[in-house]
């Protein structure tokens, strides 16, 4: 992948996802961390936003932020993934390039 894309606003209280999600190309990764980490669940207002990239790049969510928040994977939005902290170090690892919308 080229770049990993992490989003850590919700998307009801900054913009940040949806500037990532227009600026993502093939190939690439979006991680939600934080509070943006309720942009992936079922039923979200971006919830097509997501689905409608989840084609062309991956979609993660940082499980420790879905707990701390009182979310399951199970709550998710299908092709989102959950990952823990060493699948985070991973995914920034494997990409050229890590890109923080805040």
């Amino acid at each position: 992948m080229s770049t990993l894309h992490t989003v850590n606003k919700s998307p009801f209280d900054r913009p940040s996802l949806t500037s990532c999600l227009a600026h993502v190309a093939a190939g690439d990764a979006i991680l939600l961390i934080e509070d943006g980490v309720v942009a992936a669940r079922k039923g979200c207002a971006v919830e097509g936003a997501l689905r409608g990239r989840a084609g062309d790049c991956a979609i993660y969510v940082l499980a420790p932020d879905l707990a701390a928040r009182g979310m399951k994977a199970q709550d998710m939005i299908e092709g989102v993934t959950c990952v823990d902290y060493g699948g985070f170090v991973d995914l920034a690892a494997s990409s050229a390039r890590v890109v923080a919308w805040l």
